[in-house]
């Protein structure tokens, strides 16, 4: 093996690893006092929680000074370091808790370490260090790993974004939907695996695609309906086969809002208005990435599964018709963008919902507008003078996921043509084959005797109860199995609270995390006794 490294002593007298180039011997760190450099350098460090990477080992001096002088986890990330732990002793290191050594990681390594163990409200925020001449020597490597820690944390902050405003409401909605189950949900599933699946989306193209969706329909497609989109089908008489939801806000109540459900199933997020379940006689609560909704099915009821991971209700759909093995799926209104000055189809809920909400200091108009430009509108992708739709960041993220997620399925995809934002879908990479059907769409396997909700709801209180104390310290990782599952679905919530108050300590936070949701069953249990 080629050396690397040749191993100088300071003039402190501490052992300070130099790189062998062709220029000469370049040490990584001060040679006349390597520890008062790390400690000055740790010095600047403004806030001394959170998750601190250093990207180069080097001698161990600043991931020690980090140690001594911060509360924060130290985690190093180097490649090629076999001559380095041979030569120097790291044993101090390692022997403490708050430090972790990452040896050449891959690009999807480093996003699953921080997305398994970063969490926002607990940890605080993530600094980089970089080892400037360690990092210069393996640029191309190095960079890899300043890009994938760049995403993670951009993903991390957009989950801590969306817990941070509905933590509160899943956990509450949850709670009180687990009572409304009041069968295994193991028998839901559709009977037959249709041949072709239509999703009725809700944007404005769906107007003048309700013909062509009507031939589906007369061919005997299975009809997967969104929420939105809903009383758009059923004022033309088309009754789907079934109609999905994802919303956790009340306002999901205006989607069904005089529809007759009569017995179409309606797939529900277990985290929705506890509301919506007595809209339809066939209720069916799924589960999606909710830490709780998967506890729910890991030790209670074994729920369907759902990816929603696209963030929007057509994903959802989408998902759906994968996993009951559609062969071919055709999408109507999936415009993912404004046409012209219109949001949604007509017949949708946001017409009348703002037609009672006009006065006149605020009329029709105004409201539609101001729904309308809430958000600033992108660029266009592309120079047409003929483009009539516009798009806003969150449209374009929402159409992004939607051609990632159509491209791995084996089903061939289709777009009824409309006038919104073109998707792209290559459906010539496709297979063939025949997709196969999610069995039974479930996310868990209880094996064991299913026990009334109550009962449930009461031993998952007493769980959080038994939690023990929290204190300033990587209190997630300290707990054992059984108990970081049971802390682990109040995460959301714990993100919500530190938004609200973002000066509570990690130790008031998380007792206020236990003692709030407690309080929350508490109220449930009360209701249904």
């Amino acid at each position: 093996m080629d050396r690397r490294y040749v191993f100088l002593e300071s003039k402190s007298g501490d052992k300070v690893p130099a790189l062998i180039t062709q220029s000469g011997n370049t040490p990584l760190h001060s040679m006349v006092d390597p520890k008062r450099e790390a400690q000055r350098l740790v010095s600047t460090i403004t806030d001394d929680t959170g998750f601190l990477i250093i990207l180069g080992l080097g001698g161990g001096f600043i991931p020690d000074a980090a140690l001594a002088n911060t509360a924060a986890q130290v985690i190093v990330m180097d490649f090629n370091i076999t001559e380095l732990l041979s030569a120097i002793d790291y044993s101090k290191l390692t022997r403490n808790a708050r430090f972790t050594l990452i040896a050449d990681p891959s690009p999807q390594e480093i996003k699953c370490f921080i997305r398994d163990r970063y969490n926002p409200a607990l940890c605080g925020g993530i600094k980089v260090i970089p080892l400037r001449t360690r990092t210069d020597a393996d640029r191309e490597k190095f960079s890899a790993a300043v890009c994938a820690i760049e995403e993670a944390i951009e993903n991390a902050g957009a989950d801590y974004s969306v817990q941070a405003h509905f933590g509160k409401r899943w956990f509450s909605n949850i709670v009180r939907n687990i009572k409304e189950i009041k069968a295994p949900q193991e028998n839901i599933f559709f009977n037959e695996q249709p041949n072709e699946a239509a999703i009725a989306a809700a944007g404005p193209s769906l107007d003048l695609q309700i013909p062509a969706l009507k031939e589906c329909k007369s061919r005997r497609a299975f009809i997967i309906c969104s929420d939105t989109a809903l009383p758009v089908l059923l004022h033309h008489d088309i009754e789907p086969d079934t109609v999905v939801s994802i919303d956790c806000q009340h306002i999901s109540y205006y989607h069904f809002m005089n529809c007759k459900m009569n017995d179409i199933p309606l797939f529900l997020d277990i985290a929705s208005p506890p509301l919506l379940g007595s809209f339809s006689q066939s209720p069916v609560f799924f589960t999606s990435d909710h830490p709780l909704a998967q506890y729910i099915s890991e030790y209670w009821q074994p729920l369907p599964r759902l990816d929603t991971s696209g963030g929007n209700v057509t994903y959802a759909c989408l998902s759906l018709a994968e996993n009951i093995g559609a062969k071919n799926i055709i999408l109507f209104g999936a415009d993912f963008s404004y046409i012209r000055s219109r949001t949604y189809a007509k017949g949708t809920y946001i017409y009348p919902f703002f037609e009672k909400k006009q006065n006149r200091l605020s009329p029709l108009e105004a409201l539609s507008s101001a729904f309308l430009y809430r958000s600033p509108f992108l660029p266009r992708e592309k120079t047409d003078p003929e483009q009539e739709y516009y798009e806003t960041s969150q449209l374009r993220f929402y159409r992004k996921k939607l051609e990632e997620k159509a491209a791995v399925m084996e089903a061939f995809i289709t777009f009824a043509q409309g006038k919104g934002a073109p998707i792209n879908i290559y459906n010539e990479k496709k297979t063939g084959k025949t997709p196969k059907r999610t069995e039974q769409l479930m996310s868990g396997g209880v094996q064991n005797k299913i026990i009334d909700s109550e009962k449930f709801l009461e031993q998952y209180r007493d769980d959080i109860k038994a939690l023990p104390d929290a204190d300033n310290e990587d209190y997630l990782q300290k707990l054992h199995i059984k108990d970081r599952k049971i802390f682990i679905t109040l995460l959301p919530y714990t993100a919500f609270l530190k938004h609200r108050n973002p000066a509570l300590k990690t130790k008031d936070l998380i007792e206020d995390a236990k003692r709030l949701s407690v309080q929350e069953i508490d109220r449930v249990l009360q209701t249904t006794c």
